[in-house]
């Protein structure tokens, strides 16, 4: 008997099927069926049914005689399916990739309940998915769980939808739960099984995409079938009613009703033209019908509710019309609001442009408001240190406060202070561009540090590039440069790099990046605290995960199947998983146990030294990992694409920091023979570190500080031999916990770099 069984109706759902399927049978959770329900569907969903059936047991193929519609499908899945819990997938649907495994991992934590409800995202025709904030809200996974519906009410606001669940079989069975016909299924389906429910449980994780339906397509079914919402409401208070222990149930359901009645009439494209008068008639008789003491409306839903419960065609054209009126007056006052706003801070930096610089102020960021870290974070520390009569600020939105330290001012930016900072103060220190409208004064001296070592095109490069440059504004890029004093490098090759896509009259620093000074400072003490605080388990070899985003994609690569490549390692190996910070998504949802989900975490530099290996693809994070001095393995699975669409400055795969694997179990063979920190990776890794970390030894950030702000000479640089980076916490174990690790299954190409 498998764990889940995944129903799949099928009707006219050609072009999206295969996608659909493949969503399920590609879960990394393998104990499953798929119970694919052909409702006799005029094009090839039948036929696409059979091939899968043909590829993978696991698909159990049914073939209405008729078509008998979305409900008797589901109810036909029903009959069929053999598995502990049920999910219901529409065919134009899919799962997101380690649904099911976060599924059944919630599951059991939460003692098996009758109804685990999950998130959602919807996602348009362009593939954008975009998840509900308020449903967000009410999957929090704090508190005791299970629960019943009486202690969470709130999830009725939730979707009422057939898709967000998880439902157990024998529940449904033993309640006769079956599908009722009609546009709005979902309603008489939801909401007796939520309120029948003895236990429920959430589960904050968006395992479905669900595909919007455009207006004239297949996907949409028009609007004659949504008058059946008053016959799906009728079924509803009539289990309600059968059952007196749900009584205290009605006045919520009759002010859901009210308010799904009154979104209705009110939404375009909702309802058949010409048939709004009709609906409005109806949705009357059912307010007036279903009416229940004791339901509560908010006050800002009063007048919704008046029309439902008073509604005619008139009152409607004429609460409409006042709606629209007023609609008009606000976006009209909001956008007026906006100009004075912004002609009154614009008047303000004028005036603070005038008032003289102060000498003892400087302001940093980073990366466009983010929080501190990377190059400015490091300098901005330096400043305190050795230049305490500099007061600084750091400009960041209001979600990345927390990183900044207390005694730093904090800048939120658009802002007053925002545009007083830039007009006042005499440093000016970024890793990207500042606001296009700064002016830079007479006496300022603008810092800008870059983020790395560029491996991938920049600047002027981008020209000929159009998916990497994506609408840059090259004069005012060059522009931007003109007003930088010093542009900091870490190596020859930048500082070629940056003054010739960058050419501007600014000094160029070739001291190192100051945000891998600590790699230098820190201690064993420090890594075995952060690696505590990370619940990475003692006596493991953590492996860090961070690749880089993709110019030529518009959602983020999974070309890792991480718990699978953690399977072939054995328990001694945890994977820390890094996205690009360009990306809302981390790159895993199965985040727990080995598999530790460090996106969100406020410094990479911290995660480095946690680690005992970075695996990359081409991030500019390899060039600061080498100056750790600690293994480092390339993933090139896609160099040709990247390179093309991005173009790089030199070709990695012939100087490599390391091990190059060109798939997954060549990844894995590297870590199971030994070969990422053996010999050849640890030559390799020399010559890295010798081309491109001559000047990282633990002061960059001091050089910086004394030369621009002290007016100092250069501190010397401590040579490549004579530095001690910290040690990993693997590398201090005398035993290789790679001993037991098995290869992957048949033969394996031997990794590139070992034929170098």
């Amino acid at each position: 008997m498998p764990r889940f069984s995944v129903i799949v109706p099928a009707y006219e759902v050609q072009a999206y099927l295969s996608e659909c399927l493949e969503s399920v049978l590609g879960q990394s959770y393998p104990d499953l069926e798929v119970v694919a329900v052909d409702d006799c569907s005029p094009d090839a969903c039948g036929a696409l049914i059979d091939e899968f059936a043909a590829r993978d047991a696991r698909v159990n193929p049914v073939h209405l005689p008729h078509n008998a519609g979305l409900a008797s499908a589901r109810d036909a899945g029903l009959d069929r399916a053999t598995g502990d819990y049920l999910l219901f997938l529409d065919g134009a649907d899919t799962l997101t990739p380690d649904a099911l495994r976060a599924v059944a991992d919630r599951l059991k934590e939460t003692s098996e309940p009758d109804v685990l409800v999950f998130g959602l995202a919807r996602t348009d025709w362009s593939g954008e998915a975009v998840r509900d904030p308020l449903a967000q809200q009410q999957l929090t996974e704090e508190g005791p769980a299970p629960f019943r519906l009486d202690e969470r009410p709130g999830l009725l606001s939730v979707p009422m939808v057939v898709w967000n669940k998880a439902y157990r079989r024998e529940f449904v069975e033993r309640e006769g739960f079956a599908f009722p016909s009609g546009h709005h299924g979902h309603t008489p389906w939801t909401y007796p099984v939520l309120m029948s429910a003895e236990s429920v449980a959430t589960l904050d994780r968006v395992c479905v995409h669900s595909r919007e339906r455009r207006r004239g397509s297949v996907l949409d079914p028009g609007g004659a079938g949504r008058f059946d919402v008053f016959e799906q409401y009728d079924r509803v208070f009539a289990y309600v009613d059968a059952r007196p222990e749900l009584a205290h149930w009605r006045p919520v359901l009759f002010r859901r009703m009210a308010d799904h009645l009154s979104a209705m009439s009110d939404g375009r494209g909702r309802l058949p033209r010409g048939s709004r008068a009709e609906f409005l008639r109806k949705s009357r008789a059912h307010y007036r019908r279903y009416r229940t003491a004791g339901a509560r409306v908010r006050l800002g839903v009063r007048l919704r509710h008046a029309l439902v419960r008073f509604s005619t065609h008139r009152a409607y054209r004429l609460l409409a019309l006042a709606s629209s009126l007023n609609r008009r007056a606000l976006k009209l006052g909001s956008k007026l609001f906006r100009r004075v706003h912004s002609a009154t801070l614009r008047l303000h930096y004028r005036v603070q442009r005038r008032l003289p610089l102060r000498a003892d102020r400087a302001v940093f960021s980073s990366h466009r408001g983010r929080g501190h870290g990377c190059n400015p974070g490091a300098l901005e520390s330096a400043f305190r240190t050795l230049a305490p009569h500099i007061r600084t600020s750091w400009i960041a939105r209001p979600e990345y406060h927390h990183t900044i330290p207390a005694s730093t001012r904090r800048v939120r930016p658009g802002s007053a202070a925002y545009w007083t900072a830039l007009a006042r103060s005499k440093y000016l220190v970024n890793n990207v561009d500042f606001d296009r409208d700064l002016v830079k004064r007479p006496g300022q001296i603008m810092v800008q540090t870059q983020h790395g070592t560029p491996l991938k095109h920049m600047g002027l490069d981008l020209q000929d590039r159009p998916a990497a440059a994506r609408g840059t504004d090259f004069a005012e890029l060059l522009r931007s440069a003109d007003q930088w004093d010093y542009c900091l490098s870490a190596n020859r090759h930048s500082t070629l790099v940056w003054e010739r896509v960058f050419p501007a009259a600014y000094t160029t620093l070739e001291y190192g990046l100051p945000r891998n000074d600590v790699f230098q400072q820190a201690t064993s003490a420090d890594v075995s605290r952060i690696r505590e605080s990370l619940g990475i388990p003692e006596g493991t070899v953590a492996v860090l995960y961070a690749p880089t985003y993709r110019d030529y994609r518009r959602t983020q690569r999974h070309t890792l199947d991480l718990e699978r490549v953690l399977r072939k390692l054995g328990p001694r190996f945890v994977v820390l998983t890094r996205a690009h910070h360009s990306y809302d998504a981390p790159l895993t949802h199965a985040s727990g146990g080995r598999l530790i989900d460090v996106s969100d975490h406020p410094s990479v530099e911290s995660l480095c030294l946690a680690s005992d290996a970075l695996v990359t693809d081409y991030s500019s994070l390899m060039f600061d990992y080498a100056n750790l001095d600690r293994p480092i393995v390339v993933h090139a699975d896609d160099w040709e694409a990247y390179e093309a669409a991005r173009g790089t400055y030199f070709d990695l795969r012939a100087f490599p920091p390391g091990a190059v694997a060109r798939s997954e179990d060549e990844l894995v063979d590297i870590f199971a023979t030994g070969h990422w920190r053996g010999s050849r990776s640890t030559q390799l890794r020399a010559a890295f570190r010798e081309r491109f970390c001559p000047y990282d030894d633990g002061r960059a950030a001091e050089r910086v500080v004394r030369r621009v702000v002290l007016g100092e000479r250069e501190t010397p640089v401590v040579p490549l031999t004579d530095r001690h980076p910290v040690p990993s916490a693997a590398a201090a174990r005398p035993a290789s916990p790679l001993a037991t690790v098995p290869r992957p299954g048949g033969p394996v190409p031997v990794p590139v770099t070992e034929n170098l």
